[in-house]
This record gives C-alpha cells, sequence and structure tokens, in this order.
C-alpha cells in the first residue's frame, strides 16, 4: 500500500491509525455542538484536540450535509477559512486541512497554511481543484459522493467512482503518493438501497476498496445519520459511543486515517485496537 507523507506523518498501512480532528466553521454544520465561529472556541477547540492526540485539523467552512441546503459563495467559504486558519496557525503546528470541494477555496487555504485537502465530491465539483493539489503538491482526500452513474451494490459503486476520480487526479499530475481515498460514509442517497444499509455495506466490504486501489483509507463517520438510523438516535449529540463501535470495525478492516468529532474517545478506541493485534500476534 502506498504511505502518504504530510509533514512528519506517515499514513497507511503498517502505520498506527492517524486521527482527522474536525472543526466546523459553518453555522449550517449538523452537529451543532461542533461548530465554531468565534476565534476564542476556534482557537481552544484546536488546542484541545491536539492535547487529546489530533494528528491533523480538519477545518471546513461549508457544510456538505446532502440532505441539508447549506449553499454559501465561494467568497464566503473562503472568507471564513482564511479567518480561522489566521487564528489557529499562531498556536497549532500540526499540519491542517481543508475539507473543500472548490479550487478557489483550496487555494486560499494553501495559501495561507493549509497543508492537505480534503474533497468530498472526488474532484467532481470543479474540476479546477485537481490542478491546485498538483501545483502546491499537497496530500489530497478523494471522496466518492457521485455513486448514482455506475452499477453494482454500494462498495462496487464506491469503487468505480474512486477509480474515476483517480484516473482524473493522475491525469492532473497528482501523484499516487499524495492520494487517500475515503468511501464517504454518510453521503449516499440511492434509489436501488436503504441509505443507512448502503454505509453498513461499505464499512463491512472496507477491505476490497482498499485491495483494489492499495491507498490508505480515510473513514469519516463521526455522528453521522446512520449511527442514529441503527440506534433511533435523532440528536447527533447523542451518538457518541454508535460512533466508537462503526469506528472499530472501520479499523478493523483497514481504514488509516479517522475523522472525527470526538478526538479523546475515537483515539483510545483506535489504541486498543492496534494493541489487541499487536499482543494476539505475539507468542504466548
Amino acid at each position: 500500500m502506498s504511505i502518504v507523507k504530510l509533514d512528519e506523518l506517515k499514513i497507511g498501512i503498517n502505520e498506527s491509525v492517524k486521527i482527522q480532528g474536525v472543526i466546523n466553521l459553518s453555522p449550517e454544520s449538523f452537529y451543532k455542538d461542533s461548530i465554531k465561529t468565534c476565534p476564542g472556541s476556534i482557537l481552544q477547540t484546536a488546542i484541545r484536540q491536539i492535547k487529546e492526540g489530533a494528528d491533523i485539523i480538519d477545518i471546513g467552512a461549508k457544510s456538505t450535509a446532502p440532505y441539508l441546503e447549506t449553499e454559501i459563495s465561494p467568497k464566503e467559504e473562503s472568507d471564513r477559512v482564511v479567518k480561522g486558519l489566521k487564528i489557529i496557525l499562531d498556536e497549532i503546528k500540526k499540519p491542517i486541512s481543508i475539507d473543500t470541494t472548490r479550487a478557489i477555496v483550496a487555494k486560499a487555504a494553501l495559501k495561507n497554511g493549509a497543508k492537505m485537502i480534503n474533497d468530498i465530491s472526488g474532484l467532481n465539483d470543479d474540476p479546477s481543484l485537481a490542478k491546485v493539489a498538483a501545483d502546491f503538491d499537497v496530500p489530497i482526500i478523494i471522496g466518492a459522493t457521485k455513486l448514482n452513474r455506475f452499477k453494482g451494490n454500494p462498495t462496487e459503486r464506491v469503487i468505480s467512482a474512486l477509480d474515476h476520480s483517480l484516473k482524473i487526479a493522475q491525469d492532473a499530475g497528482i501523484g499516487l503518493d499524495k492520494i487517500i481515498v475515503d468511501p464517504d460514509i454518510g453521503f449516499h442517497r440511492i434509489e436501488d438501497f436503504k441509505w443507512y444499509k448502503i454505509d453498513a455495506h461499505i464499512l463491512k466490504h472496507l477491505q476490497d476498496i482498499g485491495k483494489k486501489f492499495n491507498q490508505p483509507i480515510c473513514i469519516g463517520l463521526s455522528r453521522k445519520s446512520f449511527i442514529g438510523k441503527i440506534l433511533d438516535i435523532k440528536d447527533p449529540k447523542d451518538r457518541l459511543y454508535g460512533s466508537l463501535g462503526a469506528t472499530s470495525i472501520a479499523v478493523l478492516h483497514g481504514a488509516s486515517l479517522i475523522r472525527t468529532h470526538d478526538v479523546r474517545e475515537t483515539l483510545e478506541a483506535i489504541r486498543v485496537i492496534e494493541k489487541i493485534k499487536e499482543f494476539g500476534s505475539d507468542t504466548i
């Protein structure tokens, strides 16, 4: 499997699973407790996440939840991002990724200190974004939201979508050593399947995605709606334990990077899994 390097971090197989802490700068986000818009709360959240063990801070300024009406202008998104970066970078030495599907926003973020792109659209929403990633020579997380054009079961559709996006990336000059793939848990609403069963299918068959691409896999399922559906919990603030259970499945099935609102809790769950795997392979 390819190893993706981000500063001193190594993300991939045989490396410890890395944690990407989420900071939402968008008031529209689905999980209201994660929203940080004033300078003090933005900075304190970043500091707390680093203390709790985050390897990367992922900032987003526009909600991407597929069931919310959250459209804002590229300028407003860029302004929010640059504001957040200026607040954080003086105090935080860990790398920051920018969660966006827009080239203009990614470029503004990278110029102001971000070191990674997280594009849930898989380079489909804005063709210029691939060139930005190539020009800045930064790692990029490529998502798989565009499944409706493909056939097969949910995991087969994820594989087809990611294969399409990887070709876009490589044609733009992005090397495989810069690419992390993400099946985009929580984004899929395909008429052929119940939406929450799509997410379950992908997690159960995550190893198939790893075998196909030989790239590190990012999973972001923190407090998402399929957890709520399974547990019949409407409020995202009550979905922590379910999120940890699903995250454990993802790690056991090959995830190398976990995107989460709950850094300490997620890290502890992951480290227990890693130690059990390590100890279990020793001769007793």
